[in-house]
């Protein structure tokens, strides 16, 4: 007897562990922020915060000046856009080469001309260049990627 009702409960325990991987394994990612990055309106470049660094790298050699550079940033509380958005591109010290101030908007899409990110690439050839994000919710900021 007792036997059988070990045996119902390991079989109830199992089914909830098979239930709860199944139900959460296709969830977005809890938790994190997130963005992507498009050249136009082709996506480049989807990342999360955790990711290693090494994987965010943009290569605009084959980008004309004319093209446009969008960025959505997810924040993982809001599960929107953020307050107070910027963009700099900064060099290997942390110097703020340039900055781009986005209004707050139901919007999260960030525009930049790439025309403007390869003047300053050509500018500062000899630097290693970095996109950045910052905004109310992200004060510190995040490295979204190296430009090559």
């Amino acid at each position: 007897m007792k036997h059988i009702k070990f045996y119902q409960a390991f079989i109830g325990l199992f089914t909830l562990i098979a239930l709860s991987f199944t139900a959460f394994g296709f969830t977005n990612k809890f938790g994190l922020d997130g963005y992507e990055i498009y050249l136009n309106n082709k996506l480049i470049l989807k990342q999360y915060v955790n990711q290693p660094v090494n994987l965010r790298v943009l290569q605009l050699n084959k980008a004309n000046e004319g093209d446009q550079l969008r960025i959505k940033y997810t924040h993982c509380q809001t599960k929107g856009p953020g307050t107070g958005r910027s963009l700099t591109l900064q060099d290997e010290k942390g110097n703020t080469l340039k900055k781009w101030d986005f209004a707050d908007a139901s919007d999260f899409a960030m525009t930049v001309p790439v025309k403007e990110l390869l003047q300053l690439e050509k500018k500062n050839s000899n630097h290693e260049l970095s996109l950045h994000y910052v905004s109310k919710e992200r004060p510190n900021g995040e490295m979204l990627a190296m430009l090559r």
